[in-house]
């Protein structure tokens, strides 16, 4: 996202954009990858909703948000694409308000991974990871990328 400083998140959270709402995807190789063809889509306020129940010293991953939601809503999977654009949309938008918090730098990406999409970037998700016990990694010698150490020991459970 650019010119974040102009955006209204919080506007963007509550835009359901006539979601939530289903659509039958028809590509061969994405039926594969996903597993079925009945792709999900969830508004951006649902996200904000799930990334507020992880505790303090536990995480989630943009993934387990999607399998989540496919879940509960009967799909084969929840469209990846908005899932991602949702997640920095509720990190934005709580880092806009003054009060009432949501804790977005516990929701990860794949495998550990952190979001350089989230307000000051992977070094403010990294301080703020760290301050609340995580380890964090440096992998990659040309396409530096950081990790959460061990994820998987602290992911919550929806």
């Amino acid at each position: 996202m650019a010119n974040e400083d102009k955006k209204d998140f919080n506007a963007m959270l509550h835009d359901s954009k006539d979601m939530p709402k289903f659509q039958t995807i028809t590509d061969k190789k994405s039926i594969e990858k996903y597993g079925g063809d009945k792709m999900y889509f969830a508004p951006p306020i649902e996200y904000d909703k799930v990334m507020r129940l992880v505790p303090y010293g536990k995480l989630l991953t943009v993934g387990t948000i999607r399998d989540y939601f496919a879940k509960q809503s009967g799909a084969d999977f929840t469209e990846p694409i908005t899932a991602g654009i949702f997640v920095s949309i509720v990190a934005w938008a709580s880092y806009q308000r003054s009060e009432d918090e949501t804790p977005y730098w516990r929701t990860l990406k794949a495998n550990g991974e952190l979001n350089a999409k989230y307000p000051g970037g992977i070094e403010a998700q990294k301080e703020k990871l760290e301050a609340e016990g995580h380890t964090i990694v440096q992998k990659g010698r040309k396409n530096i990328r950081y990790y959460v150490k061990d994820y998987e020991n602290a992911l919550f459970a929806l």
